[in-house]
Parts: C-alpha cells; sequence; structure tokens
C-alpha cells in the first residue's frame, strides 16, 4: 500500500489526495463519533473536527493502518472532551428499510434506542473501549494505542462495560 502523504499547502505526490481520504474514512469515523457521544449533531462536529486537523496538521503517514490509528485516536481524544462536557443522549434519527415490514422496523429502532440508553450510561473510556473493540471490531492492540492504554487496561474496560450493559439492558426488559 503506497504511503499517504497529506500536506496542507499542496497536494500529496505519492498517495492520496485528502479527498480521498476523507471519502474512504468519513463514514467510519462518523459513526465511531457518533457511538460514543450518542448524539449526530456533535459526531458530526467530531468528524469535521478530525478532517481539519488532519488538513491542518499536514501529517504524513507510513501506511494505512497509522492512517486509520491517527483517526480513531483523535476521533475518540475529541469524542471523550465532548462526553466530559456533556452526557446528553439524543434519540436516534429515524431510519427507514424499505423491504422490512412496519412491525420490524419498530423492534429494530426500539434495541437501538435501549443500546444507545445503555452505552450512554458507561463512563466515557469504558464507552469508547468498547465501541472500538466490539462494535469497530478493532484490535485490543488497536485500541489500546488509539486510548493511550495498555491492553490489559482495554480488556478490563471492554469486560466492565459489557457487565454494565447487560445489566442495564436485563432492567429495561423487565
Amino acid at each position: 500500500m503506497p504511503a499517504v502523504a497529506l500536506m496542507s499547502d499542496s497536494r500529496p505526490a505519492l498517495a492520496d489526495s485528502f479527498e480521498e481520504v476523507v471519502r474512504r474514512r468519513e463514514t467510519e469515523v462518523l459513526r465511531t463519533a457518533y457511538r460514543i457521544v450518542g448524539n449526530w449533531a456533535d459526531a458530526e462536529d467530531i468528524a469535521q473536527e478530525v478532517f481539519l486537523r488532519l488538513h491542518r496538521h499536514g501529517i504524513n503517514f507510513a501506511n494505512e493502518m497509522a492512517l486509520r490509528s491517527w483517526l480513531y485516536r483523535v476521533a475518540v481524544n475529541l469524542c471523550l472532551d465532548r462526553a466530559r462536557a456533556t452526557r446528553s443522549f439524543e434519540e436516534l434519527p429515524e431510519l427507514k428499510a424499505e423491504d422490512a415490514s412496519a412491525e420490524t422496523n419498530l423492534i429494530r429502532e426500539q434495541r437501538k434506542r435501549m443500546m444507545m440508553a445503555a452505552l450512554g450510561t458507561l463512563p466515557p473510556r469504558e464507552r469508547a473501549a468498547l465501541v472500538l473493540r466490539e462494535i469497530e471490531e478493532l484490535s485490543t492492540a488497536e485500541v489500546a494505542a488509539i486510548l493511550g492504554s495498555r491492553e490489559v487496561t482495554v480488556r478490563t474496560q471492554v469486560a466492565k462495560a459489557l457487565d454494565k450493559l447487560r445489566s442495564v439492558l436485563k432492567r429495561e426488559k423487565a
């Protein structure tokens, strides 16, 4: 894979353009931010800030994995900052599935709301570890690098978060 060299003053000579990186990674960054902060408006602001920082700093990356790790690290740090400032979670926007029945869509919506509400009860670092490891399916080593912690800490945070989610979701069902 070619190196990604992003320069704020000029187009990269070796690899992907800034626009190409945004096109390829925007959904991933936005989805991760939403799952951590639980609010689309904040997630969009965070994703925009991630890419502004990428462009502004003109960071060079040796490979796609380094770029991906940097994007996650910046996104998670911004999410944790935002989560410390506010603990509110908004309702999920309506998702339309044309081929699903109204009942199936309603059940899906209820489950998503329950899961987002349950995620909102977790401390920010546990929520970030859980989202990155279990939902985004990053390796424990990648999550540790992104969060600036050790792998054993990530495993502990994910285990605690899963236990808390199970408890919250069990109470919701009752």
